[in-house]
């Protein structure tokens, strides 16, 4: 130590932003080159959030003002042993029953079974215009008919008032 002085120092290692990766079968750990504060010129500086994007397979993606884009999760989804037994509380909700069987609470991949997802879509509406119309044409006459019943009732009132007179 005397041939090199005082050039040793204590080194801090920060493994928050590293990840182990898949190399071919071999665990690989890997990290961001640079520091997040930039000193060294080789680093990025700390990024806000300014987007997020749903792929095809659920993952979702944040992308950040500093140009970053990083995979922030995954949407699962589950497959119910009788998808028919599941309880219908609205048009498009569902809520399991025994008949449906149990939620296992791990959920799978939702390209398991060759699905996707859509995002950035409008879905098409779920209303039968057909059959709203005619509810409305029939509330509609119903209406009608029950002014013409009170316009009845009303005229046959004044005949009954004008015979007592």
């Amino acid at each position: 130590m005397s041939a090199l002085g005082n050039q040793f120092r204590n080194i801090n290692i920060d493994f928050s932003t590293s990840g182990c990766y898949d190399n071919g079968g071999v665990p690989t750990l890997g990290t961001d080159k640079g520091a997040v504060n930039g000193i060294d010129g080789t680093g990025r500086r700390l990024g806000a959030l300014t987007g997020l994007a749903v792929q095809e397979n659920g993952e979702i993606y944040g992308s950040y003002d500093n140009g970053t884009r990083r995979l922030l999760g995954q949407i699962a989804v589950t497959v119910f042993a009788n998808p028919a037994g599941l309880e219908k509380l609205g048009e498009n909700c569902y809520q399991q029953t025994l008949n449906s069987g149990e939620f296992d609470g791990i959920g799978q991949d939702i390209t398991a079974d060759g699905g996707k997802m859509s995002s950035g879509v409008l879905e098409m509406s779920n209303v039968d215009l057909a059959n709203e119309f005619t509810e409305m044409i029939t509330t509609q006459r119903g209406f009608q008919a029950n002014s013409r019943i009170i316009t009845t009732s009303d005229s046959l009132l004044e005949e009954l008032v004008n015979l007592k007179r």
